[in-house]
């Protein structure tokens, strides 16, 4: 067995209201001022309330937050920062998407530093401790709330990351009841998200190791058996929570087996067309996995039964073929868009696509397969 590390967020807490008890899990740890992040729509659907209200009853002051938005740019962050330092605050909270986490992860550390963004962007940059920090996500996708990453956009496409133990919370809260009020598309889109972190995590080249697999397919178990039902039944709270567990583990399982191909071409989506993350993955998910055969399909047909429960007793023969199928039709099945010139993308667009994908050269050596220039456009020529 090769050597390889693991690390996660120090504690969860999976329970359908949790996120009433974090004010008193941050008094515990001596905090006296929270800062709150989150996003507008958050704080208007009420989601922010019983986290809000829980600081408060401890004792707590709370400055509140809310202007992230997708894709957060290092402005719009070191403005938070800034405000942040003026408050004294000296514990974070965020009730929100991947965005919202990320910015909370990125004050956490940076109130707490005398670094610069600048110079904590690449893989173990961050010196220091952080400020005491709890995450509870309102999607069940990103897996943020495990995942050691920020994201931030730095110039008009172009994406930066953070990576390093820091940005780990103290607490990953898993509360159902703040994704019952989503919208179909999202929960689809991000459930898909969740579902790509785990199939690529399984398959990735070179960290891949048994702690991460074992997430993995209980990942895929959890969403494969329940992104249609959540979808259909919104209201379903146990599917809610098997959603965000799921997430949760991909999560996990992706952070110490990293993502690759998919993502590398997603993300030139969303900086290009403003397209969501998960809505991105799942347009170029079918083409990548067909890429990805010749040197993944036996680790797919391990998964093909997880992500899609209906293929139990399939020939191995016809496993594959039938798996590559159900990737491409499951987004348009959940209501989403299927195709790249459903969301703006036009055949002219596709050079730039595949040259911005090659740049994203921290992802593409995890692929099972090199992807070359070429390669990239072939997947986004299949995908238009």
């Amino acid at each position: 067995m090769h050597s390889f590390s693991f690390q996660t967020t120090r504690s969860v807490l999976s329970e359908v209201g949790a996120t009433a008890k974090i004010g008193q899990l941050l008094a515990d740890r001596g905090c006296k001022k929270i800062a709150f992040v989150t996003g507008s729509t958050i704080l208007e659907l009420g989601l922010a309330n019983a986290a809000i209200d829980s600081i408060k009853e401890a004792g707590l002051d709370v400055w509140i937050f809310s202007d992230v938005v997708a894709d957060p740019s290092q402005e719009l962050i070191l403005t938070a920062v800034e405000q942040a330092k003026v408050e004294g605050v000296d514990g974070v909270v965020s009730v929100g998407g991947g965005s919202s986490m990320d910015t909370a992860k990125l004050i956490a550390v940076l109130v707490n530093s005398e670094q610069t963004i600048e110079e904590m962007y690449g893989v173990g940059m961050v010196k220091g401790e952080r400020l005491p920090l709890i995450l509870a996500p309102t999607t069940a996708g990103t897996g943020s709330e495990v995942t050691p990453i920020s994201i931030v956009t730095t110039g008009a496409t172009e994406k930066k990351g953070v990576v390093s133990p820091q940005l780990l919370p103290d607490y990953a809260i898993l509360d159902a009841e703040l994704t019952v009020g989503l919208p179909v598309s999202v929960t689809a889109a991000t459930g898909i998200d969740a579902m790509v972190h785990a199939i690529e995590a399984y398959t990735s080249k070179i960290k891949k190791n048994i702690i991460a697999d074992c997430l993995a397919r209980q990942a895929l178990e959890l969403l494969g058996s329940n992104i249609r039902q959540v979808c259909a039944h919104p209201d379903d709270r146990d599917a809610r929570a098997n959603m965000l567990l799921g997430s949760m583990l991909a999560g996990m399982a992706f952070t110490n087996a990293p993502v690759a191909a998919v993502h590398a071409l997603a993300y030139p989506l969303g900086g290009h067309f403003h397209v969501p993350h998960g809505l991105s993955n799942a347009l170029v998910l079918p083409y990548v996995l067909e890429y990805n055969m010749p040197e993944a399909s036996s680790l797919y047909l391990e998964l093909a039964d997880l992500v899609f429960p209906e293929l139990k007793g399939t020939p191995e023969n016809s496993k594959l073929d039938n798996m590559l199928s159900l990737s491409a039709s499951l987004g348009k099945e959940l209501g989403l868009q299927s195709t790249l010139r459903e969301v703006g993308v036009k055949e002219t667009d596709l050079e730039l696509l595949a040259t911005d994908s090659m740049k994203q050269t921290r992802l593409l050596i995890n692929n099972p397969r090199e992807v070359t220039y070429d390669a990239a456009f072939s997947i986004y020529q299949k995908a238009l």
